[in-house]
């Protein structure tokens, strides 16, 4: 019986010791300790048949002269035979850029003392000053119907004060004329221009995402810093970046043109130069763009860069003035949305080698250069239009859901509409509070390319998400196209976010955990790279010291998955600051962050180079890291207001929605693992209790769907970040100002309308029966004028336009 708990308490110390990830050479001692000290216990213990075992097995492990032939050797061998080959795009893919806090995720231990010292970001006075005063002038400028369906463009006086005023430079250094706005600012700058015109948040962000103003500042040498940075910060130069062709768009890696190094004239000389044979499509600003950055693959056949051996370099960029003969380029796409996009296309187009960016020292470099500079911009540009759709729904769906009534009752009380405009709150909620996240981590100076596109896919599949449910709920209103419909042309818009900078269904089949289970994984890349080396005695070297941490890894995260799917995590440690609301839900990430660890390393030492092929399977552990980052978001959010009743509701449901997704990606994981024992211990393992997280309730749709059509702390935050008109002749001012008069009269409307469907009035118009229900004593006599506005108004509100002819 002694011995037995002997064993008992030497297999709760080892769950101990790699619980908390404790080194295997103090492991090993205290092991070996407390086997000793359990010899008081049971003498057996101090059996020489027992003890030199123990011993002979701990210092295999702890002496790498011994455990590196004896074990390591073997496991190196049979890795480096199945490890895929690796292309130099996804090497210097996973190479470019930074990590953040998804890694802290991916870990399984996420360090919450790090989480509570992460503030959300600020904006400077200027910056506050810019978003209160150039961008309101700007949005008091376009008519997005007037756009789309009249002009097809931008009209020139909005193109004047875009380049006038800096939008296009935001991100050029103050040094040569630019803004030098910090992420979060041109975030939000960006999302308040969307929420007046998506074409004009478009215009306004390329040059400020890819393209050759980032390029510059990061990679070009000084004289083409004061060649071009000037032009671009006052506008009077518009780039624009030829990357993706009709053989190459998610896969921009493919891209066939070329670029020959040869010597050719340039202005009356001879110099060593590129000749570039090219054919770009769907460029934004190409048509209007005065300066084409490129992207192409660099040749040097005859050696003259200097190395004889080196006759293919990779993918280059390059800038060109766009007038440069041979550039064909002016034609315009038709995206369906009208900012300037088109084709640009040259064949055998000299250039000096002077204007590769960064000069000859760069070539061959383009390719992790776009990578980095498309890292942090994918976390800004269209995450910030899917920002905007979603809170411009809560604005006017909301309202509309009160406005309008059927059956003697707002649309919005009845559950169906509740059903979707809950998700819209909680959406858009959700939207907001990881804008300013990922911002965060881009204002520290960092390029999470992981976060980014975890940011790009999420955000503009949620302004799908988000828009369609506004489309159901506004119904017939929101499909008639005219000047007064405020869903149509962000209807029409979603496909453009949804497809560029990374497809959504690349995005999430192979980028996110693609690049997240070897950029996240705290050994995964030092064991690949130590495989690689060409030196075999150095790469084992290194990978013995790496791989056994690993192994210990492996255990640590099955110990605490173990531990939290028994306890359901309700021990686990959470930020300091965490308070009654917050508590469980850092505990239940506990858990999947544990499990999320667990089933990547169960999947990589399975399937090994075919989890790379399994995209199904790779994608839904992709959904778990994206959805716990998001959860996280969403509590440093909440965290930083002053708690309210309306803010709870809307963050326990985004909470409820987010975790949800990313327990039910566990579940189908684990269905569809093609080895079943271990897919069936991992379940057993993470929810031996069963899920930990069900979907939002009814009574929470139901609090949410009557929140939405309130002015709540919610809505007036979302507000705060958009350009809102409240011009009744304007398409979304008309329904603010409605909802804004309803508002004011409290329930006198309600009590009225009520009581007039149930035929208590008399009276041939709205006036007579208002006059009768203030003789009847239901309203007042001074508030029949407020009403009588309110119910013109609310007329007009619901009527579509109407054409003489199309």
């Amino acid at each position: 019986m002694l011995l037995l708990l002997s064993f008992v308490l030497i297999l709760i110390l080892l769950g101990v010791l790699f619980y908390y990830q404790v080194a295997l050479p103090l492991g090993s001692a205290i092991l070996l300790i407390a086997w000793l000290a359990l010899g008081v216990l049971s003498p057996v213990l101090w059996s020489l048949w027992l003890v030199i075992p123990l011993v002979t097995v701990l210092l295999v492990l702890n002496l790498p002269g011994i455990r590196r032939p004896l074990i390591s050797r073997h496991v190196f061998k049979a890795l480096r035979k199945v490890l895929p080959p690796m292309s130099q795009t996804e090497t210097e893919a996973l190479e470019a850029g930074s990590t953040w806090w998804e890694k802290d995720l991916f870990s399984g231990r996420p360090d919450w003392h790090e989480f509570a010292e992460i503030t959300l970001p600020k904006l400077t006075a200027e910056e506050q000053s810019f978003l209160d005063n150039e961008v309101n002038e700007l949005c008091a400028m376009l008519d997005e119907w007037d756009i789309h369906h009249t002009r097809k463009d931008l009209p020139p006086e909005a193109w004047q004060y875009l380049k006038d005023k800096g939008f296009l430079g935001l991100i050029i250094p103050k040094e040569f004329g630019g803004r030098d706005f910090t992420p979060y600012a041109q975030s939000r700058v960006m999302s308040k221009i969307a929420s007046r015109s998506v074409t004009a948040a478009v215009t306004a962000m390329v040059p400020n995402s890819l393209g050759p103003g980032e390029l510059l500042v990061k990679y070009g040498t000084e004289e083409q810093k004061q060649r071009w940075l000037p032009g671009l910060a006052n506008g009077t130069e518009i780039p624009c970046f030829g990357l993706t062709g009709p053989e190459a768009g998610s896969d921009a890696g493919s891209i066939p043109d070329t670029g020959i190094v040869c010597k050719g004239e340039f202005e009356g000389k001879e110099v060593l130069g590129l000749k570039l044979t090219f054919n770009k499509r769907w460029i934004t600003l190409a048509p209007v763009a005065t300066v084409v950055g490129l992207a192409f693959k660099l040749y040097d056949p005859d050696g003259l860069l200097g190395d004889k051996n080196k006759t293919a370099y990779g993918i280059t960029c390059a800038l060109l003035p766009a007038d440069l003969p041979g550039i064909q380029i002016g034609r315009r796409h038709n995206p369906g949305s009208p900012f300037m996009n088109g084709p640009i296309s040259g064949e055998d187009v000299f250039i000096p080698v002077d204007w590769i960016i960064g000069g000859a020292p760069m070539a061959g470099r383009g390719w992790r250069m776009l990578i980095e500079c498309l890292g942090a911009g994918r976390g800004i540009s269209l995450p910030s239009m899917a920002t905007a759709s979603g809170e411009m729904c809560y604005q006017t769906v909301g309202a509309y859901a009160r406005i309008r009534r059927q059956f003697n009752m707002e649309i919005g009380k009845f559950e169906g509409v509740q059903e979707a405009t809950a998700d819209i709150a909680a959406g858009a909620y959700m939207l907001e509070a990881m804008r300013q996240l990922v911002t965060k981590g881009l204002d520290q100076g960092k390029a999470p390319s992981v976060v980014t596109s975890m940011a790009k896919f999420h955000a503009t599949e949620m302004m799908r998400v988000i828009v369609n449910h506004g489309m159901d709920v506004v119904g017939g209103r929101a499909i008639q196209m005219g000047p007064r419909n405020f869903l149509a042309l962000p209807y029409q818009s979603i496909p453009v976010g949804i497809t560029v900078e990374g497809a959504n269904i690349l995005t999430r089949s192979l980028m996110i955990f693609g690049q997240g289970a070897i950029r996240c994984h705290p050994y995964l890349l030092a064991e690949m790279e130590a495989m690689q080396n060409e030196d075999s005695a150095a790469g084992l070297k290194e990978f013995d010291q790496v791989f056994f941490r690993h192994v210990g890894h492996v255990f640590s995260n099955s110990v605490r998955t173990k531990v939290y799917g028994l306890t359901r995590a309700r021990f686990s440690r959470v930020p300091e600051n965490a308070d009654a609301f917050s508590r469980r839900w850092y505990q239940r990430i506990n858990l999947l962050s544990a499990a999320l660890a667990v089933s990547a390393d169960t999947a990589l030492g399975v399937l090994g180079g075919n989890l790379k092929r399994r995209e199904l399977l790779s994608a839904r552990l992709g959904d778990v890291l994206s959805q716990l980052f998001i959860a996280c978001s969403i509590l440093k959010f909440h965290s930083s207001h002053t708690r309210t009743e309306e803010e709870d509701a809307h963050a326990d449901h985004a909470l409820t929605q987010a975790l949800y997704a990313a327990q039910e990606a566990l579940y189908d994981f684990y269905a569809n693992f093609p080895a079943r024992l271990p897919a069936c211990g991992l379940k057993l393992m993470t929810f031996p209790w069963g899920r930990i997280v069900s979907k939002p309730s009814d009574e929470s749709i139901r609090a949410l769907g009557d929140l939405i059509m309130e002015d709540n702390p919610v809505r007036k935050e979302l507000a705060s970040y958009l350009y809102i008109s409240n011009d009744p002749k304007d398409a979304t001012g008309r329904v603010e100002h409605t909802f804004q008069l309803l508002l004011a009269l409290g329930p006198t409307w309600n009590t009225f309308a009520k009581a007039q469907a149930s035929g208590k009035f008399t009276g041939d118009t709205v006036e007579e029966r208002l006059k009768d229900a203030a003789a009847k004593g239901v309203i007042l006599e001074s508030e029949i004028e407020a009403l009588k506005e309110y119910d013109a108004c609310r007329y007009d509100c619901l009527l579509t336009d109407a054409f003489d002819s199309l």
